[in-house]
């Protein structure tokens, strides 16, 4: 009884709240009630007028008929025109139809099986718009410069910049390699936003220049093999350089010959097979594409086969081009001088200070000079006879000796032999003893 009335205490109560509302309405609320009386209203006012006075004064309403009139549009649009074929009319910001470098973040899609190459052509589609372009990769690092990346990474974003329409902050698009139909296996590549819209962009990579010792003189040297005339000596001028030693230096001016060598100062003076080398950065270009998707403009039969620019690994494809390797990445044998260093030599005076284990011994080089100290021995007719009968006799007692260990392993793998036999035939012995003092015992314990 109790349960029946809570059921019926809460139905109530249920009731109250949202069949019998009597609770005072919301904002919302209030704005539909607002809205439905104006839509009344109108409709009892204008309801008797012309569609043109009543569009006039209270626009166009839902479910009318609207005729759009489109300006210097392609002939392409009216002749190859499907009406079942939907098309979808859109209208732009005035900031939105200049055209400028986009940076955006951007990430691999986990189901595309390729990862995406820097500088190949993709589709994008972002807003009202389809687009080709040429996006270059980068990370942005600590000191917020952006440094290209040959790929995409994996399962992880990364930025982009590329030449395209100017779009707000925030916008969200997707890229595709081919619209075409016929493509196998999953199509979106990657997705991403928009981060910022600008007429300029920067993106870096990394450039070592390297060179050799001229000439040194104690912390200064003169380098060459680096730079390739004086004014590029000159815009690098107090920049840091290092050698592979881990000596660090700076360049201080341009030499005059040599073409490209200048003057550097190092903390400690550096040896002539040391390589110098400077580190800095490298501008990279974008490339100014933009490449609108004109696949609409195409008869009924070829929309889905649209082709726009091709990745440099499918032009080599189909024209059947291999890429010859780069000598640089050839695995070639390294072919190294021997250097001879000058023997040391202490003065005498050092060597009376040094430690008795430090001190230099000349024993050691006398043992290796025996050889050469020993005088040549000629023998006689007589000694000759006796060296031949001795190297007879140690032939046959060596012959001797083999024969005798022959002899002995034989021997020792026949007693071997017999000594297994021996087991076996007492194992067995054992087993038939065993056997006989179990049957005795199963007697007797049945005989109880």
């Amino acid at each position: 009884m109790n349960s029946l009335k809570k059921k019926k205490k809460l139905k109530e109560k249920f009731d109250e709240d949202y069949d019998d509302k009597k609770t005072p309405s919301t904002y919302y609320d209030e704005l539909k009630e607002e809205a439905s009386k104006q839509a009344q209203l109108n409709k009892s006012q204008f309801e008797g007028m012309d569609d043109e006075i009543r569009v006039q004064l209270e626009g166009y309403r839902a479910g009318m008929y609207v005729r759009v009139e489109l300006d210097e549009m392609p002939c392409e649009l009216v002749n190859n025109f499907d009406p079942s074929y939907p098309l979808i009319v859109g209208g732009l910001q005035s900031g939105e139809e200049n055209i400028g470098f986009l940076k955006v973040r951007i990430k691999k899609h986990r189901w595309y099986n390729k990862i995406l190459k820097n500088r190949d052509p993709v589709i994008i589609s972002m807003g009202w718009r389809r687009f080709q372009t040429l996006p270059v990769f980068s990370k942005q690092e600590d000191n917020m410069r952006h440094r290209m990346l040959k790929y995409t990474p994996e399962h992880v974003m990364c930025m982009a910049h590329f030449w395209g329409p100017m779009t707000k902050p925030g916008t969200g698009f997707l890229a595709v390699q081919d619209v075409s139909s016929q493509q196998a296996g999953f199509r979106i590549t990657a997705t991403g936003t928009v981060i910022d819209t600008d007429q300029s962009t920067q993106v870096t990579k990394k450039l070592k220049l390297t060179g050799s010792p001229l000439k040194i003189y104690k912390r200064t040297a003169f380098i060459k093999d680096m730079f390739n005339s004086t004014l590029e000596v000159t815009k690098f001028e107090g920049a840091r350089i290092k050698t592979v030693s881990g000596v660090r230096g700076q360049i201080k001016k341009a030499c005059s010959k040599p073409e490209g060598s200048f003057r550097a100062t190092f903390e400690d003076k550096i040896k002539i097979s040391d390589i110098v080398f400077c580190r800095t950065w490298y501008n990279v270009d974008v490339p100014k594409l933009y490449n609108p998707v004109t696949s609409l403009l195409l008869p009924l039969n070829e929309k889905n086969t649209w082709r726009g620019m091709k990745t440099t690994g499918q032009l080599k494809r189909e024209q059947g081009i291999k890429s010859l390797p780069q000598n640089d990445s050839m695995y070639t044998p390294i072919h190294r001088s021997m250097k001879h260093f000058k023997p040391l030599k202490l003065s005498k005076n050092l060597q009376v200070q040094l430690p008795y284990a430090d001190k230099p011994k000349t024993l050691a080089t006398a043992k290796l000079d025996l050889k050469k100290q020993r005088v040549a021995v000629v023998r006689d007719g007589h000694e000759e006879q006796v060296a031949s009968l001795m190297k007879m006799v140690r032939t046959t007692y060596k012959e001797k000796k083999r024969k005798d260990r022959k002899d002995m392993r034989i021997r020792v793998r026949a007693h071997k032999k017999d000594i297994q036999t021996e087991i076996r035939a007492k194992y067995k012995r054992d087993q038939q003893k065993k056997k006989v003092v179990m049957r005795k015992r199963s007697k007797m314990s049945s005989g109880k």
